[in-house]
Protein backbone atom coordinates (compact mmCIF):
# COMPACT_ATOMS: atom_id res chain seq x y z
CA UNK A 1 0.00 0.00 0.00
CA UNK A 2 1.26 3.80 -0.79
CA UNK A 3 2.34 6.00 1.47
CA UNK A 4 0.32 9.02 2.21
CA UNK A 5 1.04 12.66 2.96
CA UNK A 6 -1.69 15.36 4.25
CA UNK A 7 -1.55 19.10 5.46
CA UNK A 8 -3.20 20.13 8.49
CA UNK A 9 -4.55 23.40 7.39
CA UNK A 10 -5.80 24.42 10.70
CA UNK A 11 -6.03 27.74 11.25
CA UNK A 12 -6.67 28.19 7.43
CA UNK A 13 -4.53 29.77 5.79
CA UNK A 14 -5.29 30.23 1.74
CA UNK A 15 -1.28 30.44 1.01
CA UNK A 16 -0.27 27.41 2.92
CA UNK A 17 -2.97 25.87 1.59
CA UNK A 18 -1.85 26.38 -2.08
CA UNK A 19 1.61 25.92 -1.18
CA UNK A 20 0.32 21.97 -0.03
CA UNK A 21 -1.46 21.43 -3.19
CA UNK A 22 1.37 22.69 -5.09
CA UNK A 23 3.30 20.49 -3.50
CA UNK A 24 1.21 17.46 -4.01
CA UNK A 25 0.22 16.18 -0.92
CA UNK A 26 -2.69 13.50 -0.90
CA UNK A 27 -4.86 15.40 0.98
CA UNK A 28 -6.17 18.43 3.34
CA UNK A 29 -7.32 18.10 6.41
CA UNK A 30 -9.38 21.07 7.62
CA UNK A 31 -11.84 22.24 10.23
CA UNK A 32 -15.41 21.68 8.93
CA UNK A 33 -16.40 25.19 7.87
CA UNK A 34 -13.36 25.53 5.55
CA UNK A 35 -13.55 22.17 3.86
CA UNK A 36 -15.58 23.92 1.25
CA UNK A 37 -12.97 27.16 0.53
CA UNK A 38 -10.47 24.24 0.08
CA UNK A 39 -12.03 22.35 -2.35
CA UNK A 40 -12.76 25.62 -4.64
CA UNK A 41 -8.83 25.87 -4.94
CA UNK A 42 -7.85 22.61 -6.34
CA UNK A 43 -9.01 19.01 -6.96
CA UNK A 44 -7.86 17.22 -3.76
CA UNK A 45 -9.01 15.11 -1.00
CA UNK A 46 -10.57 17.29 1.75
CA UNK A 47 -11.17 15.88 4.88
CA UNK A 48 -12.77 17.26 7.98
CA UNK A 49 -10.96 17.38 11.25
CA UNK A 50 -13.63 15.16 13.03
CA UNK A 51 -13.25 11.79 10.36
CA UNK A 52 -9.86 11.37 12.05
CA UNK A 53 -9.17 10.02 15.55
CA UNK A 54 -6.13 12.08 17.34
CA UNK A 55 -4.84 10.27 19.91
CA UNK A 56 -1.77 11.03 22.29
CA UNK A 57 -0.09 8.10 23.71
CA UNK A 58 0.91 8.35 27.14
CA UNK A 59 0.40 5.00 28.54
CA UNK A 60 0.01 1.40 27.38
CA UNK A 61 -3.54 1.68 27.33
CA UNK A 62 -3.45 4.39 24.61
CA UNK A 63 -1.60 1.50 22.40
CA UNK A 64 -4.72 -0.97 22.72
CA UNK A 65 -7.08 1.98 21.98
CA UNK A 66 -5.07 2.46 19.09
CA UNK A 67 -4.88 -0.76 17.79
CA UNK A 68 -9.28 -1.42 19.00
CA UNK A 69 -9.82 1.59 16.67
CA UNK A 70 -7.78 0.67 13.32
CA UNK A 71 -9.11 -2.96 13.09
CA UNK A 72 -12.66 -0.56 13.97
CA UNK A 73 -11.91 1.01 10.43
CA UNK A 74 -11.15 4.29 12.14
CA UNK A 75 -8.56 6.31 10.83
CA UNK A 76 -5.86 7.15 13.50
CA UNK A 77 -3.18 9.92 13.75
CA UNK A 78 -0.60 10.15 16.31
CA UNK A 79 0.13 13.40 17.69
CA UNK A 80 3.71 14.92 17.31
CA UNK A 81 5.93 14.08 20.15
CA UNK A 82 5.17 10.03 20.22
CA UNK A 83 8.05 7.83 21.06
CA UNK A 84 9.02 5.29 18.72
CA UNK A 85 8.62 1.92 20.78
CA UNK A 86 4.34 3.05 21.06
CA UNK A 87 4.40 3.23 17.33
CA UNK A 88 6.38 0.29 17.00
CA UNK A 89 4.39 -1.91 19.35
CA UNK A 90 1.21 -0.26 17.00
CA UNK A 91 2.35 -0.89 13.92
CA UNK A 92 3.32 -4.53 14.50
CA UNK A 93 -0.33 -4.92 14.93
CA UNK A 94 -1.76 -2.73 12.32
CA UNK A 95 0.45 -0.75 9.81
CA UNK A 96 -2.35 1.35 9.11
CA UNK A 97 -2.06 4.22 11.57
CA UNK A 98 -0.47 7.67 10.55
CA UNK A 99 1.55 10.40 12.35
CA UNK A 100 1.88 14.01 13.10
CA UNK A 101 5.13 15.64 11.59
CA UNK A 102 6.75 18.97 11.70
CA UNK A 103 9.79 18.40 9.98
CA UNK A 104 11.43 16.38 6.87
CA UNK A 105 13.85 14.54 9.77
CA UNK A 106 10.46 13.78 11.87
CA UNK A 107 9.08 12.38 8.53
CA UNK A 108 11.77 10.13 7.72
CA UNK A 109 11.41 8.99 11.53
CA UNK A 110 7.94 7.98 10.85
CA UNK A 111 8.80 6.47 7.57
CA UNK A 112 11.26 3.99 9.02
CA UNK A 113 10.25 2.82 11.91
CA UNK A 114 10.04 -1.16 12.03
CA UNK A 115 11.60 -0.53 8.40
CA UNK A 116 8.22 -0.16 6.90
CA UNK A 117 6.92 3.13 8.63
CA UNK A 118 3.28 4.44 9.36
CA UNK A 119 0.87 4.67 6.41
CA UNK A 120 0.50 8.46 6.48
CA UNK A 121 2.00 11.16 7.77
CA UNK A 122 0.14 15.07 8.72
CA UNK A 123 2.01 17.78 7.96
CA UNK A 124 1.76 20.51 10.64
CA UNK A 125 1.58 24.08 9.51
CA UNK A 126 5.12 24.91 11.72
CA UNK A 127 6.41 22.21 8.93
CA UNK A 128 4.97 24.33 5.96
CA UNK A 129 8.42 25.30 5.29
CA UNK A 130 10.05 21.84 4.44
CA UNK A 131 6.57 20.65 3.10
CA UNK A 132 8.30 20.02 -0.62
CA UNK A 133 11.11 17.73 1.00
CA UNK A 134 8.78 15.91 3.32
CA UNK A 135 5.88 15.02 -0.24
CA UNK A 136 9.48 13.44 -1.74
CA UNK A 137 10.70 11.38 0.99
CA UNK A 138 6.81 9.95 1.31
CA UNK A 139 5.75 10.03 -2.58
CA UNK A 140 9.09 9.24 -4.47
CA UNK A 141 12.09 8.31 -2.49
CA UNK A 142 11.43 4.28 -2.48
CA UNK A 143 14.73 3.22 -0.27
CA UNK A 144 17.55 1.18 -1.83
CA UNK A 145 17.82 -1.46 -4.05
CA UNK A 146 20.72 -4.00 -4.17
CA UNK A 147 22.57 -3.84 -7.90
CA UNK A 148 24.90 -6.47 -8.90
CA UNK A 149 27.21 -6.62 -11.57
CA UNK A 150 26.46 -9.12 -14.28
CA UNK A 151 28.96 -10.14 -16.71
CA UNK A 152 27.58 -10.19 -20.92
CA UNK A 153 27.88 -13.76 -22.20
CA UNK A 154 25.49 -12.86 -25.62
CA UNK A 155 24.33 -10.52 -27.14
CA UNK A 156 22.74 -11.04 -30.59
CA UNK A 157 20.19 -9.61 -33.09
CA UNK A 158 17.38 -11.57 -33.45
CA UNK A 159 15.05 -9.25 -36.11
CA UNK A 160 12.25 -7.45 -35.28
CA UNK A 161 9.97 -6.69 -32.76
CA UNK A 162 7.79 -4.19 -30.76
CA UNK A 163 9.64 -2.05 -28.06
CA UNK A 164 7.67 -0.01 -25.79
CA UNK A 165 9.37 3.95 -25.09
CA UNK A 166 8.61 4.61 -21.53
CA UNK A 167 7.79 8.72 -21.17
CA UNK A 168 7.46 9.46 -17.96
CA UNK A 169 6.45 13.18 -16.57
CA UNK A 170 9.60 13.83 -14.70
CA UNK A 171 13.61 14.77 -16.15
CA UNK A 172 15.76 11.94 -15.16
CA UNK A 173 19.09 12.61 -14.32
CA UNK A 174 22.69 10.11 -15.78
CA UNK A 175 22.64 7.11 -14.08
CA UNK A 176 18.80 6.96 -13.68
CA UNK A 177 16.78 4.51 -15.95
CA UNK A 178 14.05 1.15 -16.14
CA UNK A 179 14.79 -2.24 -14.64
CA UNK A 180 13.68 -4.57 -17.37
CA UNK A 181 14.33 -8.12 -18.26
CA UNK A 182 12.76 -11.40 -19.68
CA UNK A 183 12.53 -12.74 -15.98
CA UNK A 184 10.95 -11.05 -12.92
CA UNK A 185 14.08 -12.74 -11.26
CA UNK A 186 16.80 -10.88 -13.24
CA UNK A 187 16.28 -7.72 -14.30
CA UNK A 188 18.70 -5.02 -16.20
CA UNK A 189 19.34 -1.30 -15.78
CA UNK A 190 18.24 -0.05 -19.02
CA UNK A 191 19.02 3.89 -18.61
CA UNK A 192 16.74 6.73 -19.36
CA UNK A 193 17.63 8.95 -23.01
CA UNK A 194 19.45 11.47 -21.01
CA UNK A 195 23.10 11.76 -22.86
CA UNK A 196 23.53 13.70 -25.90
CA UNK A 197 24.63 11.44 -28.82
CA UNK A 198 25.35 12.75 -32.96
CA UNK A 199 22.17 11.20 -33.98
CA UNK A 200 18.70 12.89 -31.76
CA UNK A 201 18.73 15.15 -28.64
CA UNK A 202 18.43 14.14 -25.64
CA UNK A 203 15.12 13.33 -23.88
CA UNK A 204 15.56 13.08 -20.45
CA UNK A 205 11.84 12.20 -19.53
CA UNK A 206 12.28 8.65 -21.74
CA UNK A 207 13.51 5.71 -21.25
CA UNK A 208 13.48 3.23 -25.02
CA UNK A 209 12.91 0.56 -21.97
CA UNK A 210 12.46 -2.77 -24.39
CA UNK A 211 10.53 -5.71 -25.71
CA UNK A 212 6.50 -5.54 -25.28
CA UNK A 213 6.83 -9.07 -22.86
CA UNK A 214 9.18 -7.78 -20.92
CA UNK A 215 8.76 -7.26 -16.61
CA UNK A 216 9.64 -4.08 -15.10
CA UNK A 217 9.24 -2.82 -11.44
CA UNK A 218 6.56 -0.97 -9.93
CA UNK A 219 6.78 0.54 -6.57
CA UNK A 220 5.27 -1.70 -3.72
CA UNK A 221 7.26 -4.91 -4.97
CA UNK A 222 5.16 -5.50 -8.19
CA UNK A 223 5.90 -6.16 -11.75
CA UNK A 224 4.04 -5.64 -14.59
CA UNK A 225 4.72 -6.01 -18.52
CA UNK A 226 5.80 -3.12 -20.29
CA UNK A 227 2.90 -3.88 -23.03
CA UNK A 228 0.77 -2.84 -20.02
CA UNK A 229 1.91 0.87 -18.75
CA UNK A 230 -0.65 3.25 -19.66
CA UNK A 231 -0.44 7.20 -18.88
CA UNK A 232 -1.24 7.30 -14.96
CA UNK A 233 0.96 4.16 -14.10
CA UNK A 234 3.90 4.40 -11.55
CA UNK A 235 6.88 2.85 -12.29
CA UNK A 236 9.95 2.25 -10.47
CA UNK A 237 13.17 4.40 -11.20
CA UNK A 238 16.33 3.58 -9.76
CA UNK A 239 19.88 5.29 -10.74
CA UNK A 240 23.11 3.18 -10.62
CA UNK A 241 23.36 3.51 -6.66
CA UNK A 242 20.14 1.78 -6.33
CA UNK A 243 18.22 4.39 -5.27
CA UNK A 244 14.96 3.84 -5.89
CA UNK A 245 11.66 6.50 -6.38
CA UNK A 246 8.55 6.25 -8.04
CA UNK A 247 8.11 8.11 -11.42
CA UNK A 248 4.67 8.32 -13.64
CA UNK A 249 4.05 7.72 -16.92
CA UNK A 250 3.01 10.63 -19.48
CA UNK A 251 2.83 8.00 -21.90
CA UNK A 252 3.88 4.99 -24.10
CA UNK A 253 5.38 4.23 -27.80
CA UNK A 254 5.09 1.04 -29.02
CA UNK A 255 6.85 0.63 -32.44
CA UNK A 256 8.70 -2.24 -34.58
CA UNK A 257 12.31 -2.01 -34.09
CA UNK A 258 14.95 -4.34 -34.63
CA UNK A 259 15.94 -6.11 -31.65
CA UNK A 260 18.74 -7.20 -29.23
CA UNK A 261 19.19 -10.05 -27.12
CA UNK A 262 21.47 -9.48 -24.18
CA UNK A 263 22.09 -12.20 -21.75
CA UNK A 264 24.06 -11.90 -18.33
CA UNK A 265 25.25 -13.68 -15.79
CA UNK A 266 26.02 -14.03 -12.07
CA UNK A 267 27.82 -16.28 -9.86
CA UNK A 268 24.28 -16.93 -8.61
CA UNK A 269 22.06 -16.40 -11.53
CA UNK A 270 21.66 -15.44 -15.28
CA UNK A 271 19.32 -13.87 -17.52
CA UNK A 272 18.37 -11.69 -20.50
CA UNK A 273 16.86 -8.78 -21.91
CA UNK A 274 15.46 -7.80 -25.00
CA UNK A 275 16.05 -4.12 -26.24
CA UNK A 276 16.17 -2.02 -29.61
CA UNK A 277 19.44 -2.02 -31.29
CA UNK A 278 20.46 1.51 -31.73
CA UNK A 279 22.71 3.88 -30.65
CA UNK A 280 20.93 5.84 -28.31
CA UNK A 281 19.72 2.25 -26.03
CA UNK A 282 22.31 2.18 -22.71
CA UNK A 283 22.68 -0.08 -20.24
CA UNK A 284 24.64 1.23 -16.68
CA UNK A 285 27.75 -0.15 -16.84
CA UNK A 286 29.44 -1.36 -13.53
CA UNK A 287 31.21 1.77 -12.92
CA UNK A 288 27.31 3.48 -13.03
CA UNK A 289 28.30 4.76 -16.40
CA UNK A 290 25.96 4.47 -19.19
CA UNK A 291 26.92 2.25 -21.81
CA UNK A 292 25.51 2.53 -25.52
CA UNK A 293 24.62 -1.09 -26.67
CA UNK A 294 26.35 -0.66 -29.79
CA UNK A 295 29.44 -0.50 -27.80
CA UNK A 296 29.04 -3.43 -25.30
CA UNK A 297 31.02 -6.53 -25.62
CA UNK A 298 30.86 -9.93 -23.82
CA UNK A 299 32.50 -9.77 -21.19
CA UNK A 300 31.82 -6.46 -19.72
CA UNK A 301 29.89 -5.91 -16.49
CA UNK A 302 26.45 -4.21 -16.55
CA UNK A 303 24.36 -3.48 -13.27
CA UNK A 304 21.60 -5.71 -12.46
CA UNK A 305 19.07 -6.61 -10.07
CA UNK A 306 18.88 -10.22 -9.07
CA UNK A 307 15.67 -11.22 -7.15
CA UNK A 308 13.30 -14.62 -6.62
CA UNK A 309 11.55 -14.94 -9.57
CA UNK A 310 7.86 -16.16 -9.72
CA UNK A 311 4.56 -13.17 -9.84
CA UNK A 312 1.02 -13.69 -10.68
CA UNK A 313 -0.25 -10.40 -12.11
CA UNK A 314 2.53 -8.73 -10.81
CA UNK A 315 1.95 -9.91 -7.48
CA UNK A 316 5.13 -11.79 -5.42
CA UNK A 317 3.83 -16.04 -5.40
CA UNK A 318 5.69 -18.54 -3.45
CA UNK A 319 6.24 -21.15 -6.36
CA UNK A 320 8.17 -23.29 -8.52
CA UNK A 321 9.10 -21.55 -11.72
CA UNK A 322 11.39 -20.99 -14.59
CA UNK A 323 11.99 -18.14 -16.56
CA UNK A 324 14.28 -18.12 -19.61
Amino acid sequence: MRKEIYFKAIPFDKKLVTLALESGVDGIIAEDQDVDKIAALGRTTVLSEGELDWIAIKEKKDEETVVQKIKGGQRVVLSRGVEIIPVENILAQCPEVGMEVASAQETRTALGILEKGVQFVVVLPEGASELKEMVKLVKLDLGRIDLVPAQITAIEPIGLGHRVCVDTISILKTGQGMLVGNSSGFTFLVHAETEVNPYVAPRPFRINAGAVHSYTYLPGDKTRYLEELKPGTEVLVVDSQGQAQSVVVGRTKTEVRPMLLIAAKTEQAQGSVVIQNAETIRLVGKDGQPKSVVELNVGDEILCRVDQAGRHFGLRIQEEIREE
